[in-house]
Formats: structure tokens, C-alpha cells, sequence
């Protein structure tokens, strides 16, 4: 362990990061809603936190280990929720809120604390939507984008921050390179968004702040009716293209994009099984809206946007579904639960995970009825080691564990279990919205549930593992 050179690296950090406080600034003096001092005041604090730890190790040039990448991905992320939550401290928000507010944004949870969004100042509206978009990608992954122009290696960091199919293959040789083709990326795709949301009747505030939530998969918008209150279809059905788009591996947009090769999207085994299991959640939903006895059925058109918004996890509405009948609205959770592809910016166990396990369990029951027979689990043509496979159930254990102690704390603090089991599933699937006293916001459960989702937030954004890796004590013994 090298604490002076973790401590310089999270100096130079959240330098960077205060830099973020300049948006809010600006948007607080073009629509002067009284929020000014609010960003001015953490935007001193923070960069003069970041300075002194700068000038404290300034001389500090040790690389970095994997047991140090560890340790800064899963601080960095506390920190910045730490930083972030600072703009809406200051607003009058309690602490505990405040934090839960700034670790939903960060980690793109979409779960929020606040009601009364439409009379709220404009900048700090534009900052909950910033904090989503730049925790979407990761702000790790920028941070190494800018690292080795200052000396800095982050190999290891990049090692540890990005799961699935993006942390096996690196898609240019140089990992600089790789961020800032998966930013531009981003940002690309945030900007022909916004275009397409203003040119369908959004504002430009508006078209601005969805198209980084949306890109995201955060959830979190500028009104308390979310998409609804647009009542715009061809705003739908762009928020549902991007936010498919943004549930697609970024390796897959690399490809067709950079290498010219669109058909990959097309050969993909995972996206053809996140497509498939969409269609299945769909089509299910429907089939019991059509025979349910309840008068409060969604709609087609509300049934798609939801759908797709819940198993991507990105949590945007277009209507009330508290009213929905149960069983519809469960559904739509469990969705949430498969969740995204793997190297995308969504939540949830991740579509690859969930295929190897399917596929390992049909190998299991082939073996029974026969024995003798020699059988490989596959993803599309690729053959999967028994070592991977046995990896992911474990994930799904170590998954299926923290859910159960997670929802446990949670009912322990007085909570109904429909509730409960929807905000545990909701926040450690980065989802958002859950069921119950939960379904519209989080404001009216107490400090220590609110405490336990917070965790349940970073434990999904960091896949479990990575935040498990350093509470074991065999992490720090030397």
C-alpha cells in the first residue's frame, strides 16, 4: 500500500472533479435563481481540499499497485458522493439526504430523496443530472483519459473499474486511448440526444438535462412526472432508442464505429439475449394486463416505455404504475434484476452473467440424463472455461447473499417488506424507483434504511466484489 500516492491521486481528482461545479454556476447566473452561492461555496471548499492534499504530496512518484487500484475505486466513489452532496447540504437538505441524493447521481441509482422537482432552482436541477452523467461512463475511466499527462499510471485502476467484457479486452492498445474512445463515445451520443430531444419540444434546459440522464441510465429528471410530463410520443421513443443504445456493451459501439463493423451488433450472443429477454418481460406483462380484472391497466404505449426503462435500469416513468396491478409492476422489477449488458453504463447481475449460468445449469441437466455424453457451455460460437462459469455463480451467491442482508436491515428499520424488498432490489440493481412507499421517491423512510440503500447503491455500481474485495481482512494482511 502506498497511502501518500493514493492521497495525491485523490487530490489531483477531486481537483478535477470541483471543475464540475462550474456548469450549476453558469446555469445559476443565465436563469438567476437564487442558487449562486450555493456552487460558489463548495466549488472553494472542494478545490481547496484537493489542493491541500496536493500540496501536502507533491513530490509523491510511486506507482500504483492492484491492491492500491482497489482501494482508490471504492474511496473515490465514497468521496465524491461525499463531495457531491455538499450543493445539497447547503440547500437545507438533511445530511443523511444529502448523501443519498449525491450517491444516487454518482452511482446512476436514479433513486431520489427529493419531491417538488419543478419549483426547484434550475442549477440545482442541471447538477443532479451532471452527477449522473459523469458517474455513467465512470469517472475512473476519465480520470485515466487525463492520468498519463500528468505522470500518472492507471492500469490497475482500469483493471478493477470496468467488469464483464470490457475488462478483458483492451479496444486500443493504450488504455488512454480506450477512455477516450469510450467518451467520445459518450459524449457523442449525449449530444445527438439532446439534439433530437430539442427538436421534438423539449427546451434546451430540458433537452440538455435528459439527454445526460438518459445516456446514463440514471433516471433522474427535472420534473416530478419524469417523462410523463412531456406527454410527448416521439420524446418516448427516443428516450427508449438511447436508452437501448447506452444498455448495449460500449465495446460493441467501439467496434462499429471506430473499426467499421455495425454487424457486430447484430452476432452479439448477449444483445441478442438482452433483445430476447426484453421481448419475453413484454410480452408477459402484457398477456396479464389483457386477462388482469384490474380497471388500472397500463397502456401499450405505457407498458413499452416502462419496460424498457426498468430492465436497462435506467428508471424514467411516463405514468403512475403504483396503481398498475401488482404483479405487472414486479415483473418489471425482476427485469431490472437481469439487467444491462456487460461494458454498458446500466445496472443488474448483467446479461452475460445470467446466459453462463443458464447455460450451465442446461450442461448440469444434460449430464444426468446423460452421463456419458461431453458437453461445453457457449456463448454464441465461443466456448466458456468451467473456471468462469464457476466464477459467476459465485457472484450470483455473493449477489444473492448481500440482497438478503441488505433487505434484512431494511425491515429491521420498520419498513413493509414490499417495500423493503423493492428498494433493496431497486438500488443494488442501480435501478431507482421501487414499489410501495418507495414508488415515487425515498423521502418518507428513515435515516438508517436510507443509510443501508446508500451502501446498496455503491455495492451494485462496483458489481459487489470490488467493495467486498477490501472488508476482508485477508485484503490488508501484508
Amino acid at each position: 500500500m502506498n497511502p501518500k500516492s493514493i492521497l495525491n491521486l485523490f487530490s489531483i481528482l477531486i481537483l478535477l472533479f470541483s471543475f464540475s461545479y462550474i456548469f450549476p454556476i453558469i446555469v445559476s447566473v443565465a436563469f438567476d435563481d437564487g442558487a449562486l452561492s450555493l456552487f460558489t461555496t463548495t466549488l472553494g471548499f472542494v478545490s481547496f481540499v484537493g489542493l491541500v492534499g496536493l500540496f501536502l504530496t507533491r513530490n509523491i512518484k510511486k506507482d500504483l499497485s492492484q491492491k492500491d487500484g482497489f482501494v482508490i475505486i471504492v474511496m473515490f466513489w465514497i468521496v465524491l458522493s461525499l463531495a457531491g452532496s455538499v450543493p445539497f447540504y447547503l440547500s437545507g437538505m438533511s445530511l443523511i439526504d444529502s448523501i443519498f441524493e449525491s450517491m444516487s447521481g454518482i452511482t446512476t441509482t436514479g433513486a431520489t430523496v427529493i419531491s417538488g422537482l419543478d419549483s426547484m432552482p434550475e442549477s440545482l436541477l442541471f447538477y443532479r443530472q451532471l452527477l449522473q452523467w459523469m458517474g455513467g461512463m465512470g469517472l475512473i475511466v476519465l480520470a485515466i483519459a487525463v492520468m498519463p499527462l500528468l505522470g500518472i499510471g492507471g492500469g490497475q485502476i482500469y483493471k478493477t473499474e470496468v467488469p464483464g467484457a470490457m475488462g478483458e479486452q483492451r479496444l486500443t492498445p493504450r488504455i488512454k486511448e480506450t477512455a477516450q474512445a469510450l467518451w467520445l463515445i459518450y459524449f457523442a451520443l449525449t449530444l445527438i440526444c439532446a439534439v433530437l430531444y430539442y427538436f421534438n419540444d423539449m427546451s434546451v434546459f430540458d433537452a440538455i438535462s435528459h439527454s445526460m440522464s438518459t445516456v446514463a441510465i440514471g433516471g433522474f429528471s427535472t420534473h416530478d412526472e419524469s417523462i410523463g410530463f412531456f406527454n410527448n410520443i416521439y420524446i418516448e421513443v427516443i428516450c427508449i432508442v438511447f436508452m437501448f443504445l447506452s444498455a448495449f456493451s460500449f465495446a460493441l459501439h467501439y467496434f462499429a464505429i471506430y473499426k467499421k463493423k455495425p454487424l457486430k451488433y447484430a452476432f452479439d450472443p448477449e444483445l441478442k439475449f438482452f433483445m430476447s429477454f426484453i421481448l419475453l418481460i413484454f410480452i408477459v406483462a402484457f398477456l396479464v394486463s389483457i386477462f388482469s380484472q384490474s380497471d388500472n391497466t397500463p397502456t401499450t404505449r405505457e407498458l413499452t416505455f416502462h419496460t424498457v426503462s426498468m430492465v436497462t435500469t435506467t428508471g424514467f416513468t411516463i405514468g403512475s404504475s403504483s396503481e398498475w396491478p401488482f404483479s405487472i409492476s414486479f415483473l418489471l422489477l425482476i427485469g431490472a434484476f437481469v439487467g444491462a449488458c456487460s461494458g454498458s453504463v446500466g445496472g443488474g447481475i448483467k446479461s452475460w452473467r445470467v446466459m453462463i449460468m443458464l447455460s450451465h445449469a442446461y450442461k448440469n441437466i444434460m449430464k444426468i440424463i446423460h452421463p456419458n455424453s461431453v458437453t461445453s457451455i457457449k456463448l454464441g460460437s465461443k466456448s466458456v472455461d468451467e473456471e468462469v462459469a464457476t466464477s459467476v455463480w459465485g457472484f450470483f451467491s455473493i449477489y444473492v447473499i448481500s440482497f438478503v442482508i441488505l433487505l434484512v436491515g431494511v425491515l429491521i428499520s420498520g419498513l413493509d417488506f414490499e417495500s423493503a424488498f423493492s428498494a433493496v432490489g431497486a438500488c443494488l440493481n442501480n435501478l431507482g424507483p421501487g414499489l410501495g412507499v418507495v414508488s415515487e421517491n425515498y423521502a418518507d423512510i428513515n435515516s438508517f434504511s436510507k443509510g443501508i440503500l446508500a451502501f446498496a447503491m455503491l455495492l451494485g455500481r462496483l458489481e459487489i466484489f470490488t467493495l467486498l474485495v477490501i472488508l476482508t481482512p485477508m485484503f490488508w494482511a501484508k
